[in-house]
């Protein structure tokens, strides 16, 4: 590992008040041009004893601005010591998870994984137009019929048209033939540039893409794209179950990653991470931010710090084998599940490396559904039902839901 490492209670406490005395102190510093203080003293309590204990709640109090991008140059002084833990957050995501080189990746913690994946969209568009003169309308955004919405919200901001490949009804795997078929209609439409949005692990079926079936067909095609990944699902979890992990800096074809640490990372939501490979942050840069420290070039502008240090604080906490031996565990309680399923002839679908099981929705009822809380792919049609094994789905949790389907099932 380059940086990651376990840290006990003791060393993630110094880590963060050392960074937070080093931010802007607002009741000792005569400090009169920046809009911001500490929480609002009168409404939330500063003083509670257990605060000396609590580094998260205690950053949430001090209220660190974390505007902008702090591995691409200068940023807002006021908020040095937290701006240098989400920098070293940023590289342990992308060197020690994704497999970058070491320096090589600039990045931000998010609002969420929508807005990661806005962002690499915009960067990607205004690159087109900057280096090539493409129109908006020669632009597509590529990605699969399991996308996460969040591609369709950014090709209606962006006013880019989405396309998608189509996928398998049992496996949900793309293929090169279904690639050429979208990008053959797309390119009778006028399209020259291309957007590839590839799923590390979808939302609703953990399916996982393979990039090096879009980087055959667009280089054949002889178009120019740029391959970014969605891992808001699967990037805290794949990177440790797929030994021959090929979906991060490491392939050569990749130029972001969208991360979200709000759902497998257990991060307060509002959470999510943009990872771009070094001289494309500059391509969103908003130069009339000047007043701003280092200038702009985030969709979300201002975000609160504790965010990030919340990250930090989790990944330090395992280190990086305490973490795969919690995607280990993971594993396993969603293998017995899935045998389980197999041994009452209940149909589904697991990519063997997720943790995510979708079950065809003929085998259960809504009485069933709603008991165990799964979430279909259709609220107004339902065709599949997930479960998704958490750390808090434990084999003694899911044994009711197995012997209820057993019943059904009979």
């Amino acid at each position: 590992m380059n940086i990651w490492s376990k840290k006990s209670e003791e060393e993630i406490k110094e880590k963060v008040f050392s960074a937070l005395k080093r931010n802007i102190n607002y009741l000792d510093a005569n400090i009169l041009g920046v809009p911001g203080s500490y929480l609002d003293e009168k409404v939330f309590f500063h003083n509670a004893s257990f605060l000396k204990d609590a580094p998260f709640l205690s950053t949430m109090l001090h209220n660190p601005n974390h505007i902008g991008c702090h591995t691409t140059g200068a940023s807002e002084s006021f908020f040095a010591g937290t701006h240098e833990i989400e920098r070293e957050l940023i590289e342990i995501c992308a060197v020690d998870i994704l497999k970058g080189a070491p320096n090589s990746i600039d990045g931000y913690v998010a609002s969420g994984g929508t807005e990661a994946n806005m962002q690499a969209i915009w960067i990607y568009r205004n690159q087109f137009m900057k280096e090539f003169g493409a129109q908006r309308e020669e632009m597509v955004i590529i990605t699969s019929q399991d996308n996460h919405y969040s591609m369709d919200k950014a090709g209606n901001v962006l006013a880019i048209d989405v396309a998608k490949v189509a996928v398998d009804e049992n496996n949900r795997a793309i293929d090169q033939e279904k690639i050429q078929d979208c990008i053959t209609a797309q390119k009778a439409k006028g399209k020259k540039y291309f957007i590839i949005v590839a799923n590390m692990m979808t939302t609703m079926f953990g399916s996982v893409d393979s990039v090096d079936d879009y980087v055959a067909v667009l280089k054949a095609n002889e178009v120019q794209y740029r391959i970014h990944i969605d891992g808001a699902y699967g990037g805290f979890y794949f990177p440790f179950s797929e030994e021959n992990f090929q979906m991060g800096f490491n392939h050569p074809e990749i130029s972001s990653v969208t991360l979200d640490a709000h759902k497998m990372a257990q991060a307060p939501y509002g959470t999510g991470i943009f990872l771009a490979r070094k001289g494309l942050m500059q391509y969103a840069t908003t130069m009339e931010a000047s007043y701003v420290e280092g200038e702009d070039c985030t969709l979300i502008g201002s975000r609160s710090g504790a965010n990030a240090i919340s990250v930090w604080m989790i990944l330090s906490k395992y280190g990086p084998y305490g973490w795969y031996e919690k995607i280990y565990i993971l594993q396993k309680r969603t293998e017995w599940f899935c045998e389980q399923l197999a041994a009452m002839g209940v149909e589904y679908f697991r990519h063997p490396k997720s943790n995510l099981v979708t079950m065809r929705a003929k085998h259960l009822n809504e009485e069933i559904a709603q008991k165990y809380g799964l979430v279909p792919d259709n609220h107004h049609e339902a065709k599949w039902f997930k479960v998704v094994i958490m750390e808090h789905v434990t084999v003694e949790r899911l044994m009711p839901l197995v012997e209820d389907l057993k019943v059904f099932n009979a």
